[in-house]
């Protein structure tokens, strides 16, 4: 094999693919990156066995071929050279050449064959997204699931599409996380649970433009993103997920509509003095025209006042300050709607089209 390609363009590739390789395995092929111009194309390819990444390389082909390089190594020599060209040569035993200038490095390679590429899954139901819309509602949802392993379901979010409406949703047990976006065509039904591993790493290699789009496929036990050159393959969390419908109530016994970035700063003044691991609720006295922040701790206390618009009764509940910050970064809008019922109900934070709603769990505490 011979292959020439820029070693910005090499860059991207290596990067792409790299976030599918294991960190720990028992197969240590799959501690590679596959190189394959075999086909006129030059493809990476790395696969953990949950989630697999192939992407196209621009480059020209001299000599068709396949190697398996150590993934770890191949990526620190790619991120080293200089900015120019950079030839890649395998010899009949694999041993691997990578020029570029005058840095000139040899390593092993591994046969291709043995290399497990990405399951053949049969495309048939479809959405497709702009890559904007999928890494912001990515963005909006994926802080509220559990990172804890020992709840499998809540470590990954729910993709469910209903006509032409796709319903994204995340749930750590102390909040839920809900978008909804409106789709150009009519689907059926789908209802997958996608791990949240497989959204973080999609997310990093979205581009994020509007004008360019990203087709995902459902099958039973896959999801495929497809988008520029690239193909993401990953196994789905196998089960049914919450029922949360029951949890989201549209009734409220008080509303406020304040400044979202001022409540948001105000929250994140009174967090310097909680220490961290420290769960210290931040308090908020919700009054006619006004609504007190205060919190309590160790290192100080700090009280601060906010205007806002009121409907309803006055209330007193307490919350995790840094579940309520994570929600309103994640927002967009200039003013946010808050639902409260009593301080043993959740809130909830959600737009009139409720395109986002976030419920959040209030916490006890001596006043």
């Amino acid at each position: 094999m011979k292959i020439i390609c820029s070693k910005t363009s090499l860059l991207k590739g290596v990067n792409t693919v790299l976030k599918a390789v294991p960190s720990k395995t028992t197969m240590p092929i799959l501690e590679c990156i596959l190189i394959d111009a075999t086909l006129g194309k030059i493809k990476f390819t790395a696969n953990d066995m949950e989630l697999g990444i192939e992407t196209t390389v621009d480059g020209s082909i001299q000599e068709k071929g396949i190697v398996a390089l150590d993934a770890k190594i191949f990526s620190e020599i790619v991120r080293k050279l200089p900015e120019n060209e950079v030839t890649i040569e395998t010899d009949a035993r694999l041993n691997t050449t990578i020029t570029c200038e005058k840095a000139k490095f040899n390593i092993p390679g591994q046969s291709g064959d043995d290399f497990t590429g990405l399951p053949v899954v049969e495309k048939n139901e479809s959405i497709t997204l702009t890559q904007f819309t999928l890494k912001e509602v990515i963005r909006q949802t994926i802080f509220s699931i559990a990172v804890n392993e020992n709840n499998k379901m809540m470590t990954g979010e729910l993709f469910e599409v209903n006509g032409s409406l796709l319903k994204v949703v995340s749930l750590d047990g102390h909040r839920i996380s809900i978008r909804k976006v409106e789709l150009k065509e009519n689907f059926g039904n789908i209802k997958v649970v996608v791990p949240g591993k497989t959204l973080t790493e999609v997310s990093k290699i979205l581009s994020g433009e509007t004008d360019d789009d990203v087709r995902i496929f459902f099958t039973n036990n896959h999801i495929v993103f497809e988008f520029d050159e690239t193909v993401v393959v990953s196994r789905l969390i196998e089960g049914e997920y919450y029922r949360i419908d029951q949890m989201l109530s549209s009734d409220y016994e008080t509303k406020i509509t304040v400044n979202k970035k001022e409540l948001l700063s105000c929250i994140d003044r009174a967090t310097l003095l909680v220490k961290e691991g420290d769960k210290k609720p931040i308090i908020i006295h919700i009054t006619d025209a006004s609504m007190e922040l205060k919190i309590n701790s160790q290192i100080g206390s700090m009280k601060e006042d906010i205007d806002i618009e009121k409907e309803g009764k006055d209330i007193l509940i307490g919350f995790n300050p840094r579940f309520l910050m994570d929600a309103l970064r994640v927002i967009d809008d200039e003013t946010v709607d808050v639902y409260l019922v009593n301080p043993k109900a959740p809130c909830f934070i959600r737009d009139d089209k409720e395109t986002y709603t976030y419920l959040i769990l209030p916490v006890n505490f001596t006043a």
